[in-house]
């Protein structure tokens, strides 16, 4: 190879930059998204006022937080939000070191692709909600059976994004690297790992919602500790403003483990748009 096409491909592994700049005038996203939660609790709180609509059909935003409010300042919701919290977290975390050593096997190995992958495509054609119950039986009513759910909802976009990410490695790229004779390894490090981590941290952050509405699921079933059990105990006492303030505790689980997920991508992915414009 001569010097000018190692030039190029050495050009060619460069990450890209960050992102284009944006316009001077242009809003911060947090302050978009804050501005426009406010309109929305606005509108939301004078439409039910203004309609006059009963508290046990539809709660306005000031009750849901007074109820926030007692409940964290009585501590009668906390034991539950914890066994919710780390059904969601062993749950996910399972689901991404599978995800990513079966995602990596599948896209390296051929064999594992023809074999494995297709039981994969059909395991997630099954209603993790029909499957719960079958995890109750196997795993009984503690959190094993909550985290097993968990990992189920989250594992498949991470698995299908590590496919896909460590199948968009630059063909120039791996061509320097067969050039300068590198091994399997550090091809893996210095081409397909970067291209892979925004595609990771984009089924990441999607599996971490999916985790949360794993867990809850699986409460659902049957548990008598977790947030989704608080669902049910409320439901039936027709207490609709406690179920939105659950709701909220769901929301702010599910927000706070994808704001700290972009976080990590804009400092891991930099050279990713989503991972750059993620903690804006």
């Amino acid at each position: 190879m001569s010097n000018q096409d190692l030039s190029i491909a050495s050009t060619a592994s460069a990450p890209t930059s960050p992102r284009a700049a944006k316009p001077s005038g242009e809003m911060p996203q947090w302050l978009v998204v804050s501005l426009t939660t406010a309109v929305l609790l606005f509108l939301w709180e004078a439409s039910v006022r203004l309609l006059d609509v009963p508290q046990f059909i539809v709660p306005t935003p000031s009750d849901v937080i007074r109820r926030i409010w007692d409940d964290l300042a009585t501590g009668v919701i906390l034991p539950h939000l914890w066994i919710t919290f780390v059904e969601v977290i062993v749950g996910f975390a399972a689901a991404a070191v599978l995800g990513i050593a079966l995602g990596t096997g599948i896209a390296l190995v051929r064999f594992l692709d023809r074999t494995v992958y297709p039981f994969a495509l059909a395991l997630q054609t099954i209603p993790k909600v029909a499957v719960a119950p079958l995890l109750i039986i196997w795993f009984g009513y503690g959190i094993q059976s909550k985290i097993v759910t968990a990992a189920l909802l989250a594992f498949f976009p991470i698995l299908v994004n590590v496919v896909a990410g460590l199948r968009t490695g630059d063909p120039r790229r791996l061509l320097l690297m067969r050039a300068l004779r590198a091994g399997p390894v550090k091809t893996y490090v210095k081409v397909r790992l970067p291209a892979m981590l925004p595609y990771l941290f984009a089924g990441l952050e999607v599996g971490a919602v999916l985790a949360v509405i794993g867990a809850v699921v699986g409460e659902f079933i049957g548990a008598s500790q977790g947030l989704g059990s608080v669902i049910i105990q409320r439901q039936a006492s027709v207490d609709v403003t406690g179920v939105f303030s659950v709701l909220f505790y769901l929301s702010a689980m599910g927000i706070l483990m994808s704001v700290a997920l972009r976080i990590v991508a804009r400092r891991y992915a930099f050279w990713s748009d989503t991972s750059s414009q993620a903690a804006n």
